[in-house]
């Protein structure tokens, strides 16, 4: 099976059509922190899951991820809305962003920072230190970081992978982020669809639960943190 970085380059509209049959963010991004009018970073915003309903109320919008695939899916997203040209797309690292200091009022990022804050890397904690040093650098004075990441697919209540407990353990407890859990499920039209469209992400394990289930929506759960400084 394809590593997740391999499909964000190179089977960007698979994964697109997947993300799509997930809950619309807006509404809960705007509970913690209304969006509209504000300069807003989308770090490691994909094929655009929460850049496609936050730039039409934004002032600005930078969006910045390594994959200038996963980017170029999401430009043509944003110019099919007819979004007026208040965004930009940037390949960058999360831990050197080309982001001016005291620029962004609001940092969203999905399911993004996971990956080089996970234990399976050992420099899990430094790059995450990295990360929060960057935020709050191109953050304005009262300024918001809102997180979302997994907290289990396939499952109806919190089960996150052992290797990210670390992470969300360091979120609220060395960086002061609150936390709250929703569920995020994959709805589809029926059981063949939801196998064929995950499988390739999630492998064998889900494809098990989905065919003994017969699920055509598949439970996921998603943690949210959030900091204002």
């Amino acid at each position: 099976m394809a590593t997740h970085e391999q499909i964000y380059q190179n089977q960007t509209d698979t994964y697109e059509f997947m993300v799509s049959k997930q809950p619309d963010l807006s509404g809960v991004i705007n509970e913690i922190r209304p969006f509209k009018d504000l300069n807003i970073l989308d770090l490691g915003a994909g094929s655009g899951r929460l850049s496609s309903v936050l730039a039409k109320d934004a002032m600005s919008l930078i969006c910045t991820d390594i994959s200038s695939s996963m980017l170029e899916l999401l430009e043509n997203k944003l110019t099919k809305q007819e979004v007026s040209q208040n965004w930009t797309t940037v390949v960058a690292d999360h831990k050197s962003l080309p982001v001016a200091d005291q620029s962004i009022d609001l940092v969203v990022s999905g399911w993004s920072i996971s990956y080089i804050a996970n234990t399976g890397n050992e420099k899990w904690d430094e790059n995450l230190k990295l990360v929060m040093s960057e935020l709050n650098r191109v953050l304005k004075p009262n300024g918001t970081i809102i997180i979302f990441e997994t907290m289990g697919t396939g499952t109806e209540t919190p089960n996150p992978p052992e290797f990210l407990t670390k992470y969300y353990k360091s979120l609220e407890e060395d960086y002061g982020f609150h936390h709250k859990w929703i569920r995020m499920d994959y709805k589809f039209k029926n059981v063949e669809e939801a196998r064929k469209c995950t499988e390739f992400f999630f492998g064998e394990e889900l494809v098990e639960k989905i065919i003994d289930n017969q699920w055509s929506t598949i439970p996921e759960c998603a943690g949210i943190w959030w900091r204002n400084l």
